[in-house]
């Protein structure tokens, strides 16, 4: 508890504190320790009780060998100062001189010094690239040495086209000129753009898929790109709908739609009946709702407002340009990230004497003629020599440049190409067209013959489109011809494989193709009609072939053309000599009176018995012609055996006794097989009256 203070003693503490302060005041002078303003300044410097000194006199103590090397490259780099990317600025007159000083090319000082240059021009032409300017913008890209620099164009490309969209036409424009001269460098700009596209689609980054899929979709426009993977990605968009990705997929239909109307309506009209079922369902936004709407009437209206191609761009040929077969779900992209960074080249000066070839190739010479105007004849004759070995030098550097695939990728490409051309075609015509357009190279004929029998033998039901489709490839050239007869073997020799609606298909296409005459009738030279040569699908395979013909042609037109004694083939037989038979000899089977027989209940069971008349008639005289043979084989002996003994005589003679013997029980035989198929005729022919008996009863 504390004390209270009493008045007196207040007042006395407090007379004691005033004496103690005056006294204090008294014993410091007020004009000591103050400068002119009223600040104190400190007597003497404080650190003078432990250096005792100025700060001139302050001890300096000897530098480490380390340190002694930093301060020296201060002093080197007293002028540099630090960027924010790592490296040094120098000034630009500085570095000039720098510059100067630098001539030998190996170094990689000069490299790098190059490498920059490079990429300060790509960059800046690509920047200032516009739809006026794009013609004048181009031969300036060409001067510079594209091959080195392609990594920098894509990157710049990609850069520009992403912060200013609208520009978007243009520098697909720009790339498909650059494409139609360097195909490498669309490669890889198609190839960075789909990594992309998938990365920023795992990541549900909306803004990137939108820039991204705009620039695929003019490339698709510029057919840099193919449909194919504008198709893929309208699937991956609406497999699964939400707000995002129809929007994503409204942008780029309306960008791409209208080429692919002209080139695949019948895929474009399935994304579009997507759009209808999502718009149907409801499970989107009402704003997303109203995009899918406005599509639909953009559609409608032909897309008037969005032309796959702007007059003013539509710069290269389409013979001149190149597509590329770049897939969205392709495993082996490759984005060569290296291609963006400066690397040393052992054979820089040979590098770029070879893309100066090419450069002048594509550019042409006219800078060099205006100032080889007033050169000599001879000297003429010697450039002329010259660019004779530039040209060949230049066709050395493409072949270097060019890339060869010696993977599946092109071959499944290609399958892949003709499968999604047929499907999106309406008629066989237009299918035709397409599929010659896709630049079928000699030898690749039998994978188109294989994709559409596989097309063919998918469907449900048989569709005329495909036997309309291979009859006019058959009559093309006939190398057609010969693909499609070979894929008949192979189809007959695995025929086993198949389903039976698939066998059924495949019957009826190639009936439709051998009742048109546009394949050959020599296939069925392989076919051997056999217990034991054929299988329960051959059979099956046969009896649907047979069916159609004979609805197609008429059983009169059938046996007439299976009668035709002119369709021989030649067969080899293995040691380097050939012999002709006819071309139906395997269906209709004479050496065998067992195979003979088969035949005939074959063609009789499937309703075409008319067929057989010659077989049947063969069957009949096949006794005879035995006895024949026998007889001509026996008196060939006879005739040999003069010198022989009387024993070999009464051999002879038992023989002939024998022979008789076994003619006698053929004719019986045959007189037996015969008297039954008349008997079998009557009990039909009974059976046959008591039914009409029955009826009219």
């Amino acid at each position: 508890m504390k004390r209270p203070h009493s008045p007196a003693n207040t007042n006395s503490g407090d007379s004691s504190d005033g004496s103690v302060r005056e006294s204090r005041s008294k014993e410091r002078p007020q004009d000591e320790g103050r400068a002119a303003g009223g600040a104190r300044v400190p007597d003497r410097d404080p650190r003078d009780k432990k250096y005792r000194g100025d700060y001139d006199d302050f001890p300096h103590h000897p530098l480490s060998p380390r340190a002694q090397r930093q301060q020296q490259l201060q002093e080197q780099t007293a002028d540099a100062r630090p960027t924010p990317a790592g490296g040094a600025y120098i000034p630009p007159a500085r570095l000039r001189a720098l510059q100067k000083n630098i001539t030998d090319k190996k170094s990689v000082e000069y490299q790098r010094m190059t490498w920059e240059a490079l990429k300060k021009s790509i960059n800046g032409l690509v920047n200032k690239v516009n739809t006026g300017n794009i013609k004048l913008i181009v031969p300036e890209l060409f001067s510079e040495n594209l091959v080195r620099g392609r990594g920098l164009l894509c990157r710049s490309l990609m850069k520009a086209q992403a912060a200013a969209l609208p520009f978007t036409p243009v520098y697909a424009a720009l790339i498909a000129i650059v494409n139609s001269k360097f195909p490498q460098i669309g490669d890889l700009l198609l190839s960075r753009l789909v990594t992309q596209y998938r990365r920023a689609y795992k990541r549900n980054d909306k803004t990137v898929c939108i820039a991204v899929s705009k620039f695929i979709a003019h490339l698709v426009n510029q057919k840099v790109a193919h449909e194919i993977l504008a198709l893929q990605i309208l699937t991956l968009l609406l497999e699964r709908p939400t707000d995002d990705s129809v929007e994503v997929a409204v942008g780029f239909m309306r960008e791409v739609g209208s080429y692919l109307c002209d080139v695949s309506s019948k895929a474009a009209n399935a994304v579009f009946e997507r759009f209808r079922t999502i718009l149907h369902e409801g499970t989107i936004d009402k704003r997303t709702q109203y995009m899918v709407e406005v599509l639909f009437q953009v559609r409608k209206d032909n897309f008037k407002d969005n032309d796959p191609i702007h007059p003013d761009l539509e710069l290269v040929e389409d013979e001149d340009q190149i597509t590329h077969p770049v897939s969205l779900d392709d495993t082996n992209l490759e984005i060569l990230d290296g291609l963006n960074v400066f690397k040393y080249d052992p054979d820089y000066e040979e590098n770029e004497n070879k893309y100066a070839l090419i450069r002048k190739e594509i550019l042409g010479d006219s800078d060099e003629e205006d100032d080889e105007n007033g050169d000599d004849e001879d000297e003429g004759d010697d450039e002329g020599e010259d660019d004779e070995d530039a040209a060949e030098a230049m066709k050395k550097a493409r072949e270097q440049i060019q890339i060869q695939d010696e993977t599946n990728t092109t071959l499944i490409n290609l399958r892949r190409g003709i499968y999604l051309t047929i499907m999106s075609s309406l008629n066989f015509e237009e299918c035709a067209h397409k599929l010659m357009k896709l630049g079928i190279q000699d030898g690749q004929e039998i994978e188109v013959c294989n994709m559409i029998i596989e097309c063919c033998s998918q469907e449900r039901t048989y569709v005329n489109f495909y036997g309309l489709l291979g009859e006019r490839f058959c009559r093309l050239n006939p190398g057609w011809q010969n693909a499609f007869a070979a894929c008949y073997e192979e189809v007959f020799k695995t025929v086993h494989r198949y389903e039976t609606n698939r066998l059924r298909n495949i019957a009826k296409f190639f009936a439709h193709c051998l009742a048109t005459d546009a394949l050959t009738w020599n296939v069925f030279a392989l076919v051997r009609l056999t217990e034991t040569d054929t299988t329960s699908a051959s059979r099956i395979f046969l009896k649907i072939l047979f069916e159609e013909l004979n609805s197609s042609m008429g059983l009169a037109r059938l046996k007439a053309r299976l009668s035709d004694p002119e369709m021989v083939i030649n067969v080899d037989r293995g040691d380097g000599t050939t012999v002709s038979r006819g071309v139906f000899d395997g269906l209709f089977p004479k050496d065998n009176p067992r195979n003979t027989r088969f035949a005939i209940n074959y063609f009789t069971s499937i309703h075409l018995g008319a067929l057989t008349t010659d077989l049947r008639e063969h069957l009949k005289n096949a006794p005879k012609l035995i006895m024949q043979q026998r007889q001509e084989v026996d008196s060939s002996d006879t005739d040999s055996s003069d010198d022989s003994s009387d024993s070999s005589d009464s051999s002879d003679s038992s023989d002939s006794s024998d022979s008789d013997s076994t003619s006698s029980s053929a004719t019986e035989s045959s007189s037996s097989s015969g008297s039954s198929v008349d008997s079998r005729d009557r009990r039909r022919g009974k059976k046959r009256d008591e039914k009409t008996d029955k009826r009219k009863k």
